[in-house]
């Protein structure tokens, strides 16, 4: 009864006898139910789908669509609750009694009813649906509980946004989609500038928020169909699957002056952050798996970092090449060309 003992129950009597509905009617008002009448099945059809009863007292002999067809139809409505069905007949044969039970009548009367077992075996039903009522709701709430920590593992608690499993998990599809239907797929990678700064000044909390509001505005740069996540630390990865590498570093370019212009409050206090961006694509000739790619647009977020922050740094560009071979350079050959920086501080 949804759960409120102190609503009386409701129950449907369908009859094609006016007679028999208004006495029975009669009875169960008196014993204080809440009744509602139907002639025929199709108006118990109707009668159902607008407002659920509690317990169903189902004539079997009518004409057009019959109690075995409305019990049928209504066990088969996943949509509906459970909702008892006491089927009841002027025909006192073991095999209509089958037929009913078998069409989805939960327990069968013979007429003439007798008004002190109908109403005895309406409690009983009561008891059942209450029960098979309760059970629904842990089954519901279990489901809930389950979908929410599925979604927890893959979720990053900070921010809402992905985590770095569900990215792993979204590139490897994407990247396999690519591959096979030869299409683009853009990286762009992310770092908040000088995070350690805005920590030792405002605060960790003040931080975190600024993560968190970092994420939604890059949550609210992309399409529907892109992906973005916090991949570590101040890190976000945004994946845009059909992306050349030109229109990505316009989205790159949009979100990081999105980022600039946003002003950041917590706790009454107003302040200002960037963030560096690292963009690759494939096909590229130099990128031969998603590892390759991926650690294209780390390098080039490296650069980004290296010549000033605060802007974007497209991979194998000239400023990047250029970068690379001075890292080089200064280092030696040890770190494979166009790939591969050892990351300093950001």
């Amino acid at each position: 009864m949804d759960g409120d003992v102190r609503r009386p129950a409701r129950v449907l009597i369908v009859d094609d006898s006016e007679d028999s509905r208004e006495v029975l009617r009669v009875r169960f008002d008196a014993t204080g139910y809440e009744t509602t009448c139907a002639c025929d099945g199709a108006e118990a059809l109707r009668l159902v789908a607008e407002s659920p009863p509690d317990v169903i007292v189902l004539d079997v002999m009518m004409p057009r669509i019959d109690g075995h067809e409305v019990a049928r139809r209504l066990k088969a409505d996943r949509s509906l609750p459970f909702i008892p069905i006491i089927m009841q007949t002027a025909l006192d044969e073991v095999e209509r009694k089958v037929e009913g039970l078998t069409a989805g009548a939960d327990d069968y009367v013979t007429k003439p009813v007798e008004f002190v077992e109908l109403e005895a075996r309406v409690r009983a039903m009561l008891r059942i649906k209450a029960l098979q009522d309760a059970l629904q709701r842990r089954e519901s709430e279990l489901e809930s509980a389950n979908a929410r920590l599925s979604e927890l593992a893959v979720s990053d608690p900070l921010t809402g946004l992905d985590n770095r499993r569900r990215l792993d998990e979204r590139f490897r599809e994407m990247f396999e989609h690519a591959v096979r239907l030869r299409e683009p797929l853009a990286v762009a990678m992310f770092d908040l500038d000088r995070f350690k700064q805005a920590n030792d000044d405002f605060g960790h909390r003040a931080g975190d928020e600024m993560l968190r509001q970092i994420g939604s505005v890059l949550r609210t740069s992309m399409r529907e169909i892109d992906r973005v996540g916090r991949y570590g630390g101040e890190e976000f990865l945004v994946l845009l699957p059909g992306t050349p590498l030109d229109a990505a570093v316009t989205f790159a370019e949009r979100a990081r002056l999105r980022v600039a212009a946003h002003r950041f409050s917590f706790e009454g206090r107003d302040f200002q952050a960037t963030i560096s961006c690292g963009v690759a694509a494939w096909p590229d000739p130099r990128l031969l798996n998603r590892d390759e790619l991926l650690q294209a647009a780390d390098d080039a977020l490296y650069v980004a970092k290296r010549t000033g922050r605060d802007r974007v740094v497209r991979y194998a560009s000239a400023e990047f090449t250029a970068n690379v071979r001075n890292f080089h350079d200064q280092h030696g050959s040890g770190a494979p060309a166009g790939g591969g920086f050892a990351i300093g501080p950001r």
